[in-house]
């Protein structure tokens, strides 16, 4: 997949089938129109690709929000990679482009400089300043400026429409199989293993500390079995999210016991996938209760089928 941060370096040599978004979570909504992207890309000896913007676009019209995303820019990248998409243009939202009309943008940005002659969007897509665009004005664009606009319908969970809003209020709820099952996949967090406190290895349950990207959105704080991924190896593990309120903590981290392993990773990647919501984050009565309760979920990590 060829990336492209700036659209002025870019001069197409083969026309384009093109879809427009965010796609954060690259979830099963977002698969389809990949999916009938990739189709019309073939039929019609085009090339596939995607134009999302980074940072987001809230960054520039709500810069105090504290924004988390479902996805890293990395993990988007691979995922839309693994989905077979051919070109992803990484578009600044900067003031110029949030100017733009609809017509100007088609005009100027899809036809002008991208050269799309299939252009799929979602059920519910709008661009342009003050949402001036949307399909009606695309279908009227198309016969004029010669290209094809398709859109395609929302693809539905539990009678409502897989969102990304939707997936965040699953993870905020622990409803770790909900959110799964509307991605398509298993919801992860990476990065790379820091030192923390090291109370785990004093209990017989040393944790890995992970450095988790700050605008990567979290699931609700608790405690969840996980498959972990380090040194190119998969293990069972136990992941906590909180502020250890046990021994009085006050910051937020991301730990994670892996089963039967005791390497050294400091300063490595790893990647945990959630599978299932284990309780609420817990102040025990000193550690002891605090073993009880770890030696209670370790057992069922052990026997959850992977």
């Amino acid at each position: 997949m060829k990336i492209i941060k700036n659209l002025q370096d870019y001069s197409p040599k083969t026309p384009l089938a093109l879809s427009i978004g965010m796609f954060d979570g690259v979830h099963r909504g977002h698969q389809t129109i990949i999916k009938n992207l990739n189709i019309a890309a073939q039929n019609k000896d085009l090339e596939s690709a995607i134009l999302t913007f980074w940072p987001h676009p809230r960054t520039v019209f709500s810069p105090s929000d504290d924004l988390k995303l479902l996805n890293t820019i990395e993990e988007k990248t691979y995922l839309l990679e693994k989905n077979n998409v051919q070109h992803l243009f990484l578009k600044e939202f900067d003031e110029a482009f949030r100017n733009l009309t609809g017509e100007e943008f088609v005009t100027q940005i899809l036809v002008g400089k991208l050269n799309v002659k299939h252009l799929i969007i979602g059920h519910d897509h709008t661009f342009g300043k003050n949402r001036s665009g949307d399909f009606n004005l695309l279908q009227k664009m198309s016969s004029e400026l010669g290209f094809e606009v398709v859109q395609v319908e929302a693809v539905d969970f539990q009678d409502r429409h897989i969102s990304s809003t939707q997936i965040r209020n699953a993870l905020l709820n622990a409803d770790i199989t909900a959110a799964n099952e509307m991605l398509g996949y298993h919801y992860s967090v990476s990065g790379e293993v820091i030192h923390g406190k090291k109370l785990g290895r004093t209990i017989g349950y040393p944790t890995a500390n992970i450095s988790v990207n700050p605008m990567k959105f979290l699931p609700k704080k608790g405690a969840y079995i996980v498959d972990v991924f380090v040194q190119n190896k998969q293990h069972k593990g136990m992941l906590s999210i909180g502020t250890n309120p046990t021994v009085d903590g006050k910051s937020l981290s991301t730990e994670v016991y892996i089963r039967d392993f005791s390497a050294d990773i400091y300063g490595e990647a790893i990647s945990v996938n959630f599978r299932q919501f284990l309780h609420d984050e817990i102040k025990s009565d000193g550690l002891q209760q605090l073993i009880e309760k770890l030696d209670e979920d370790k057992k069922l990590t052990e026997n959850f089928e992977f």
